[in-house]
């Protein structure tokens, strides 16, 4: 099963670098924002999640504000990728 995925993140965040190497070891593609060079992302975030945290992350509409990686994993899971 295919899922899109979008990554807002700050420059420099630790948090994003694990859950983006996390995507990486499943080889799950993903769109970076990153909302530290790009304010128009940082908006776009803020409207989809009600905040502008790192990481955030939009898959298929389904919001993980401050994500960690196990979350990514729950959600990935429940659509159905095998971890």
């Amino acid at each position: 099963m295919k899922v899109k995925v979008t990554l807002y993140k700050k420059s420099g965040c630790p948090w994003a670098a694990a859950v983006m190497g996390f995507l990486d070891e499943l080889s799950v593609p993903y769109e970076i924002k990153n909302v530290t060079t790009h304010p128009e992302y940082a908006s776009e975030v803020e409207r989809k999640s009600g905040k502008c945290i790192s990481p955030t992350l939009d898959m298929d509409g389904d919001i993980l504000a401050d994500a960690s990686v196990e979350a990514v994993a729950e959600t990935l899971e429940k659509r159905g990728i095998v971890i």
